[in-house]
């Protein structure tokens, strides 16, 4: 299943993340991809909202993964864009989180595509400076 969004402002984006996390069970995985700057932290924060999380959410980038555990159900957020190798994710225990009973979400998931579960959301945002500065297209599919 495909479903398609627009958004025009980063209030837009994050409410759009707050919506899908109130619909989140545990055991969820969503793989967040897109280019830098697109809004995928913003995104991320609106999950975080929608999981009742009150800890303050920043980009994992240098820590490859944060760990929220303040909301209805923890949220493990991974950045592993600076991944040279899929098989360094067993270090941070990469299956206990996937597998876990919070919600994993995996930003630059692509670089790490052959180690992810079968079943996940697949999240894409992209923008278009055409549309204005703040337009994004969010594309959400199950994999």
């Amino acid at each position: 299943m495909r479903r398609e969004y627009i958004t025009k402002s980063p209030e837009e984006t994050r409410e759009l993340g707050r919506q899908m996390a109130e619909a989140a069970k545990p055991g969820d995985v969503i793989a967040l991809t897109g280019d830098l700057g697109v809004g995928k932290t913003v995104f991320t924060k609106g999950i975080a909202e929608g999981l009742e999380i009150t800890e303050p959410v920043s980009s994992p980038t240098f820590t490859i993964l944060q760990e929220y555990e303040s909301g209805r159900m923890p949220l493990y957020h991974f950045d592993v864009y600076r991944i040279g190798d899929p098989e360094e994710m067993d270090e941070v225990g990469f299956d206990d989180f996937v597998y876990g009973q919070g919600l994993c979400l995996i930003e630059w998931a692509e670089l790490i595509q052959e180690i992810m579960p079968e079943h996940y959301t697949q999240i894409t945002i992209e923008k278009d400076l055409s549309q204005g500065f703040d337009f994004r297209r969010i594309i959400v599919e199950e994999i």
